[in-house]
């Protein structure tokens, strides 16, 4: 099952705010520090679903090597244009519901503000399953994604929205095989993180 969000199914408004630096200062800021916060995520590491590359830049910073895999070609195209120079990172395109990598190929995977556009929750569950097949054991699975604020809901008018209920995570994270499952929520997000 492979999930088929491309940026079409992002309002005019979202696509802009993902390019601004209003958002790259609060991703890299703010969230990416609390969602690595304590976190080893070894020496090969799995982005799903990086977008516009923000994420990409400060990640690579944290591990020997990344690869990130984005779901729309376009954007997967600009963003090996843009990593092109680097060796420290692959663009893959690919689905996050059906990683292209073999068990235990990776020792950590992160996924940030990105699973509220998986348009089902069966197929964020599949998001997580793939997850904890790719990671070596003991490995982490850590993320964010975004609280139902009314900001938030306005926002994403028109797109592909389906809300993760932080509460009733660690349940979904578990029965996909992972333990030592902490989430946390901040003012405007939630983090978490899980060990296969």
């Amino acid at each position: 099952m492979n999930v088929t969000v491309l940026p079409r199914n992002m309002n005019r408004f979202h696509r802009w705010y993902c390019g601004t630096g209003h958002w790259r200062r609060h991703l890299t800021g703010t969230i990416l520090p609390r969602v690595v916060a304590e976190s080893d995520l070894g020496d090969l590491v799995l982005e799903l679903g990086p977008g516009r590359g923000a994420s990409t830049a400060w990640l690579k910073g944290t591990t020997g090597s990344l690869t990130s895999l984005e779901l729309d070609p376009e954007l997967a195209a600009g963003l090996e244009a843009r990593f092109a120079s680097d060796g420290q990172v692959a663009i893959v395109n690919g689905s996050a519901t059906a990683v292209p990598f073999d068990d235990r190929a990776f020792s950590g995977v992160v996924c940030t503000t990105m699973l509220h556009h998986v348009p089902t929750a069966a197929e964020q569950d599949r998001l997580f399953a793939e997850a904890r097949r790719v990671l070596a054991a003991g490995g982490v699975f850590c993320g964010s994604d975004s609280l139902s604020t009314p900001v938030f809901r306005l926002a994403h008018r028109g797109d592909v929205m389906n809300v993760v209920d932080p509460e009733a995570l660690p349940d979904r994270l578990a029965t996909a095989g992972f333990s030592e499952i902490e989430v946390a929520r901040g003012s405007d997000f939630f983090t978490f993180r899980a060990t296969a």
